[in-house]
């Protein structure tokens, strides 16, 4: 069975493209909020096919406490990725992680506790 454990993401973005032996091949990058006001920026190849959500530790690409830093590195990751599809001749389009996309749920986070 399938477990899921998505409860803290804030933001989240879809790459499609292709392995290299030509498979489809799901990139999922995502911001989240963690205990102690940590954010934590990951990046999963695949990851419809693991047995859980859980993130990995391999997966996390920054832990801090400001969400300015989470947003850099995860428009960094975000355009990397984009750029080394675009190169493989594949569409890309997403839009960048933004601080008006998160604020809201983390203000519904602060004043619903």
């Amino acid at each position: 069975m399938r477990r899921t454990s998505r409860e803290g993401r804030y933001a989240e973005r879809t790459l499609v493209g292709v392995d290299d032996v030509g498979e489809e091949e799901r990139i999922v990058l995502w911001i989240e909020r963690r205990p102690g006001a940590v954010w934590a920026v990951g990046r999963a190849v695949n990851p419809q096919l693991r047995e859980s959500d859980e993130t990995r530790p391999e997966d996390v690409l920054f832990e801090g406490f400001e969400l300015s830093d989470a947003l850099d590195r995860a428009n960094e990751a975000l355009e990397d990725d984009v750029s080394v599809l675009e190169e493989d001749g594949r569409p890309a389009d997403a839009r960048p992680f933004t601080r008006k996309e998160v604020l809201p749920l983390l203000e519904r986070w602060f004043f619903n506790r």
